[in-house]
């Protein structure tokens, strides 16, 4: 399965070694992550914004699936849950709800599958349930 992995990057990246454990966890389940990049400790932009929409706009069409880590809020990552929804992209989004609420325009949209965690370890259980 080809998966694209939506994470902060501008927004922040105070969760990228969670985005790193994640994108891990599921090329070990064997699938693809379209975005390896997002989980990268020491990311570098070293394209221009349109290269980089052209990219991920391109990677969102190919993709059989959104995984979305939203506890550290994003613009991008915003737009990508809007892009991913036009092209009928299945999205399931994590948030640690000790650390943040997720906007109603995603908890009030029924077509995304919205997982509220407490830990990791919750995390990666429910993550395991969304990619069989």
């Amino acid at each position: 399965m080809k998966i694209y992995f939506a994470g902060s990057i501008r927004g922040g990246r105070a969760d990228a070694p969670l985005y790193h454990r994640i994108i891990e966890y599921l090329k070990a389940k064997g699938h693809q992550v379209l975005t390896e990049h997002v989980g990268n400790l020491n990311l570098i932009e070293s394209r221009g914004d349109k290269a980089i929409y052209e990219q991920d706009t391109g990677w969102l069409r190919e993709s059989d699936l959104l995984i979305g880590e939203c506890t550290t809020p994003s613009l991008g990552v915003g737009y990508e849950l809007a892009y991913a929804e036009r092209f009928l992209k299945p999205c399931h989004l994590f948030y640690n709800k000790t650390k943040c609420s997720l906007s109603a325009m995603l908890t009030g949209n029924p077509f995304y599958f919205i997982h509220p965690y407490n830990t990791e370890e919750e995390l990666f259980k429910i993550l395991d349930e969304c990619i069989l």
